[in-house]
């Protein structure tokens, strides 16, 4: 028999205070709570090497943040597009904000880069719309650059919009293929240093790529969270990727999950078995509790927010006592909540 789930059961109390409007500097200077199932230690991001064996392999995400949030207009009505995901061919699936204004075969004009104009392809539905930039990635590109904004998460208050730094801070050291609108966070935390520390200590590293689309913000509106839907978003496992945690693993290796998006992929390519396959294509994988984790061993990822997909998933993946009990210890002792926020370090449940 499946155990209800309510959205009210993955709610807790968070000081606004706690919640991080710039990261830490240097970036791996970041605390990082470990979660075990023998209790938690408090350590610091730099001490992610010592906690790592020779033999395991890091799965790290190299998508990169583009600058998705476009101010437009069609006529004199003005619309906020947020770029969501291509589509393929100039097509991009966008969370439109005014969507009701839009009619199928309206063109809007981006404003601040006067020759990009969009098409929208049928009528918009439930806040979104497909829009048709036209064949030549490199006339968005150029326009993104000099029109669009750093997406940074609504609770990063920016009331004059994104500061100059946020461009590099909101931008992860693997970042590598754009297309993302928001960054894999737990990678934020990761210095040249860092890495040369992980790898001499004789983990492997494997890199995947997930582009992180703008429903990871939406908020779960129901009491069933198995009702809820999220956005699919692209993403790839290469070959090579594979072979390189296969062998981690052959050899007696642990998976370490950098981040819950490289977990959502890792888990969507997996056969029965957890065998990791060449994978590239859409995934909306709603990560619950009660799901049997079939790839990673380890995941660090940051602190999520109440009622969320994210603390859901964190809640499927270490126990949900255990992250109750977790969250509630990083609040007393003042951790840094969200994208700029501190790191955890979480073993597997049984």
């Amino acid at each position: 028999m499946t155990t209800p789930l309510r959205t009210a059961d993955f709610d807790f109390d968070l000081p606004e205070a706690l919640i991080a409007q710039a990261p830490a500097r240097p970036r791996d200077a970041a605390r990082m709570l470990v979660v075990r199932p023998g209790g938690l230690t408090d350590a610091g991001v730099r001490d992610l090497p010592g906690l790592l064996r020779p033999g395991d392999v890091m799965v790290v995400n190299d998508t990169r943040v583009i600058p998705a949030r476009l101010h437009a207009r069609r006529g004199a009505a003005r619309i906020e597009v947020m770029l969501n995901r291509a589509e393929g061919g100039g097509v991009w699936h966008a969370l439109i904000r005014n969507a009701r204004r839009l009619r199928d075969g309206d063109v809007i004009a981006i404003e601040g880069a006067e020759s990009c104009t969009a098409k929208v392809l049928g009528a918009p539905e439930g806040g979104a719309a497909l829009l048709d930039f036209g064949p030549d990635p490199a006339a968005l590109a150029a326009a993104l650059e000099q029109a669009g904004e750093i997406p940074l998460p609504p609770y990063i208050a920016r009331p004059e919009g994104p500061r100059p730094e946020d461009a590099a801070d909101y931008q992860a050291i693997f970042a590598a293929r754009p297309g993302a609108v928001a960054a894999p966070t737990a990678s934020l935390h990761f210095t040249p240093a860092l890495l040369d520390a992980i790898s001499a200590r004789g983990v492997a590293r494997a890199t995947v790529t997930l582009h992180v689309g703008a429903g990871t913000f939406l908020p779960l509106r129901g009491d069933d969270p198995r009702a809820h839907r999220l956005h699919a978003e692209w993403g790839e496992v290469t070959e090579e990727a594979a072979a390189t945690i296969a062998a981690a693993r052959a050899a007696g290796g642990r998976v370490v999950a950098i981040g819950t998006t490289a977990l959502r992929l890792l888990e969507s390519a997996a056969d029965e078995d957890g065998t990791i396959r060449p994978f590239r294509g859409l995934t909306d994988l709603f990560l619950l509790p009660g799901h049997r984790f079939r790839t990673a061993d380890l995941l660090m990822t940051n602190f999520h927010l109440p009622k969320s997909t994210l603390f859901m998933l964190v809640c499927a993946f270490a126990g949900t006592a255990r992250m109750k009990a977790a969250y509630a210890h990083a609040v007393a002792r003042g951790y840094r909540f969200y994208s700029y926020g501190d790191a955890s370090l979480l073993e597997r449940a049984a």
